[in-house]
């Protein structure tokens, strides 16, 4: 009798020593839920990952993560449009009262004409907004195809080499290849608009577009020959409402085009890089998995 309660009391010791550290890493767990309850997005429990919940608190890490990364990203949109709206509206204000002291017909019919550029840029800020507030949905789903980038990429560069200064010469080089690309086309027709609209607002003479097929991967290249952006500040550049170049005397759109870029590219399963180009100015480089 007493060495059957000795052989069920260490089955019991050795029950507990086992089942303690999962208590205590769900007690962890816990505890962290709760305060993800109170607002706290961070997840800072200490699960090994020798843990049997292990796989478990890593998912509830980056639900943590996306949640504070999406919250982060609101506030900051929600600042900089009320930012941005600020100064269109004022100058609404300013020619609304001009216009209604007009001394003659063609002074109040300019002070119209700026109300409606005026509205015309904030059209653009609320188009642009949504364009990033949809990529950074939880639920996005992409409609994913092939298609051919042998006409396409030539096609969308000769439309936005015609809505540029007229002193840029783009190219686009594309191999024979490339006629089934899996993407969903109507993102990468904007990651594309996005990254030659930018490479000619800084270029000097030239933007350069090419794409190859390389390890696996799609690579979709944009290289320019203006001042190039500084290694420092290339992280920086993705972020939303950022504009790193302060020196231009005329703002030039609203710092979410390479935001938008980034997020489209990492919902494709790629990333987006920027390095020194051969041109001598910034070389943009987006890559997606072939089988994305």
């Amino acid at each position: 009798m007493g060495l059957t309660l000795l052989f069920y009391a260490a089955i019991a010791l050795v029950i507990m020593i086992w089942i303690w550290p999962l208590r205590r890493d769900l007690r962890a767990l816990e505890n962290e839920a709760a305060r993800f309850g109170n607002r706290n997005w961070r997840f800072d429990a200490d699960i090994k990952p020798r843990s049997p919940i292990y796989p478990l608190a890593e998912t509830f890490r980056k639900m943590a993560a996306r949640i504070d990364g999406l919250i982060a990203s609101h506030k900051d949109m929600s600042n900089a449009v009320s930012h941005e709206i600020k100064t269109p509206l004022a100058r609404m204000q300013f020619e609304i009262e001009l216009a209604q002291h007009a001394p003659s017909a063609p002074e109040m019919k300019k002070s119209l004409a700026n109300i409606k550029t005026d509205i015309a840029a904030i059209n653009d800020l609320v188009t642009a907004t949504l364009d990033y507030a949809i990529l950074e949905r939880a639920d996005m789903s992409l409609n994913m195809g092939t298609h051919d980038f042998t006409t396409l990429i030539p096609a969308i560069t000769e439309y936005v080499k015609h809505d540029v200064r007229s002193d840029i010469q783009m190219s686009a080089d594309v191999p024979a290849d490339a006629d089934r690309v899996n993407c969903d086309v109507h993102l990468l027709e904007s990651v594309l608009k996005n990254l030659l609209y930018n490479a000619s607002r800084y270029a000097k003479r030239e933007v350069r577009v090419s794409f190859r097929l390389q390890g696996g991967k799609n690579q979709l290249i944009v290289d320019d020959d203006g001042p190039g952006i500084p290694e420092p500040d290339r992280m920086r550049a993705f972020e939303s409402f950022v504009q790193l170049d302060h020196t231009r005397g005329k703002k030039a759109g609203f710092g979410l085009g390479l935001a938008i870029v980034k997020r489209t590219i990492e919902w494709h399963g790629g990333e987006v890089a920027i390095s020194q180009s051969p041109l001598g100015g910034a070389r943009f480089c987006a890559t997606w998995p072939i089988k994305a």
